[in-house]
């Protein structure tokens, strides 16, 4: 058991690529928690994916048992944190948990739109926050503008700044020391009766699920009765751990502490994040807060490219579900695509992350729709209805009118750029809240139509500004405008899969887009096949795909020219009847193509 005056939760938290996994990494070497034959590099990124993008996509912990310079021994518990906006939820649980936070920021690149969002997360949990200037060793590293840019811009305290450099181990001793005098203890009762917050859950083929804790009150041992003050529902403990970064197991968790357990729970659904966990007989009586439930932003299609692979994508999903608290999925149809999923992503990073885990972790060949947003439908008979698929809108002599979801960008970039930066943020309908500058660079906050963003804003700003701007967002609520849907009709019929919410101003230029990009992916049929886009029954935009033509007066050799003109009326009337019963295929790589090109 553990003094609370020796026990110090903090998580790390920064924007993407500034080096928490790496910082983290060296804690835990300098701490000689992990055998160095046995460390590698991001020792807590484990999945396959983390490793191969280098971003991080899942919270971990670890206990790190350190002794300090003045003999005392201390219990770290480290949570490092993802730095992707699509991945902010994760962040926002961890901080939870804990009571401090190291801000690192890159000593070369600054503060970025992440660090702001990561550290109002941080804010908002009551952290108290410690500075650290990472990568100090490199020739670019300016410390001193830095400190006062983070100064400037969080208006938080940087003169004792950490300096480290987490690739050399520089500074790292220091970090330690600042850990434990700077971040404050945790507070609780051991008298008082259990009370645990449900940080995180997931799947283990051998154990089942694995639910970690961070213990407020009161005391969890092995075999203890516990409930689930959300669910109801009971659970006796068999085996308490804690993570280095392997389960070591312990024979109780006190006031502090965070650790896992393993109570033969059978799925994931049953322990909802923010859950509070007590004993079955003298319980705590009031829960705690809680989280608020991700909200998903983005909407896509799942579908097998086989359809045989429907139950094996069914089950993956499932699975997934189980690790990933924010992901939400329900079946649909499409008379292109056959069965599939209806999933909401946090964000687009998270839609690929997602699908790219399904293919690889379960080999199946997916067909992702075009994303899409949630709409709100005002219908003159007074109801609202939520607009998930395109496909579904209704009539629009029925609606009354369509609101669509609206998000506060915050776009941080060198000032060259920013007449660039501006201009993309006009033409996708933005409207400009605010323009400040911190130093050499521009803070431009938008508010800007989300639908607007999913495809493929990201893409364009990053290729507008060489890379050098950097993007956070948030939800801010939804907005009347006028939006129309745009069908695609192939040969006179519509295809549900290409169909999508464009607004009106912009409906021609999307239409003509799609049609001149399926006529290059449609291949050609003994009949003209004529491609529309259209808004209601108002075509918009229009290619012919010409027909494959046999010469059928090959065969003719002199002799009178109504001969050829026979052939060819009987062939005329052929291609007429054929078309009127002819079906076109769209081979499925014409619809991930003509998908892309939004994406």
């Amino acid at each position: 058991m553990t003094d609370l005056d020796h026990i110090r939760n903090f998580s790390i938290v920064a924007h993407i690529d500034h080096g928490k996994s790496t910082l983290a990494d060296r804690l835990i070497q300098e701490t000689g928690t992990v055998k160095d034959r046995d460390m590698k590099e991001q020792m807590l990124d484990s999945m396959d994916i983390e490793r191969e993008r280098g971003i991080t996509i899942k919270a971990n912990t670890v206990r790190i048992d350190y002794v300090a310079d003045n003999g005392e021994a201390y219990v770290l518990n480290l949570i490092d944190t993802p730095g992707h906006v699509d991945f902010a939820y994760e962040v926002s649980r961890s901080m939870r948990a804990v009571e401090g936070s190291l801000l690192v920021v890159d000593s070369t690149q600054g503060v970025e739109a992440q660090t702001l969002a990561n550290v109002y997360h941080a804010l908002d949990a009551d952290h108290e926050i410690v500075p650290v200037l990472n990568k100090i060793d490199l020739p670019a590293s300016e410390c001193d503008r830095i400190a006062a840019q983070i100064e400037d811009v969080i208006g938080i305290d940087a003169s004792q700044a950490l300096r480290v450099s987490a690739k050399t181990g520089e500074g790292i001793r220091a970090t330690l020391e600042a850990i434990v005098h700077r971040l404050p203890a945790p507070r609780g009762d051991r008298d008082a009766p259990l009370k645990a917050m449900l940080v995180d859950s997931w799947y283990d083929a051998y154990l089942g699920v694995v639910v970690m804790i961070r213990v407020m009150d009161g005391v969890v041992r092995k075999g203890d009765r516990i409930r689930m003050m959300q669910t109801d529902a009971l659970y006796g403990i068999d085996t308490l751990a804690v993570l280095k970064p392997q389960m070591v197991p312990i024979p109780e968790l006190g006031p502090g502490e965070i650790g896992v357990f393993t109570a033969s729970i059978k799925q994931v659904r049953d322990t909802r994040v923010g859950d509070t966990i007590t004993h079955e007989k003298k319980g705590c009586a009031v829960a705690l807060p809680g989280f608020k439930p991700a909200q998903p932003v983005v909407f896509c299609g799942l579908f097998p490219v086989d359809a045989n692979q429907f139950e094996d994508l069914r089950e993956a999903i499932d699975k997934l579900a189980l690790n990933d608290a924010s992901f939400s999925s329900e079946m649909e149809t499409s008379a292109a695509l056959g069965f599939g999923f209806r999933c909401g992503f946090l964000g687009l990073l998270h839609l690929e992350v997602i699908r790219d885990r399904l293919e690889r972790e379960y080999d199946i060949d997916l067909i992702t729709t075009a994303p899409s947003v949630v709409y709100h439908l005002f219908m003159k008979d007074g109801t609202v209805r939520d607009l998930h698929n395109p496909a579904d809108m209704p009539d629009l002599t029925l609606v009354d009118h369509v609101e669509e979801p609206r998000i506060k960008a915050t776009i941080l970039v060198p000032d060259e750029y920013l007449g660039d930066v501006l201009k993309l943020c006009q033409d996708r309908r933005g409207v400009q809240l605010d323009l400040t500058y911190a130093g050499q660079r521009a803070m431009a906050v938008y508010d800007l139509p989300l639908n607007e963003v999913v495809f493929d804003f990201y893409d364009r700003l990053k290729s507008v500004t060489k890379g050098y701007a950097s993007f956070d967002y948030a939800m801010t609520g939804y907005q009347e405008d006028n939006l129309v849907k745009m069908s695609v009709l192939v040969n006179d019929e519509p295809v549900d899969a290409l169909s999508m919410m464009v607004h009106r101003d912009r409906a021609e230029m999307r239409g003509r887009a799609m049609v001149e990009k399926l006529k290059d992916l449609i291949p050609r049929h003994m009949f003209k096949i004529p491609i529309q886009a259209a808004i209601g029954s108002k075509v918009i935009a229009r290619e012919t795909l010409s027909a494959l033509r046999k010469d059928v007066t090959a065969k003719c050799y002199g002799g009178d020219a109504t001969r050829k003109r026979k052939l060819l009326d009987k062939q005329k009337a052929g291609k007429k009847k054929m078309r009127q019963f002819g079906k076109v295929e769209i081979p499925q790589e014409a619809f991930i193509s003509a998908l892309k090109m939004d994406s």
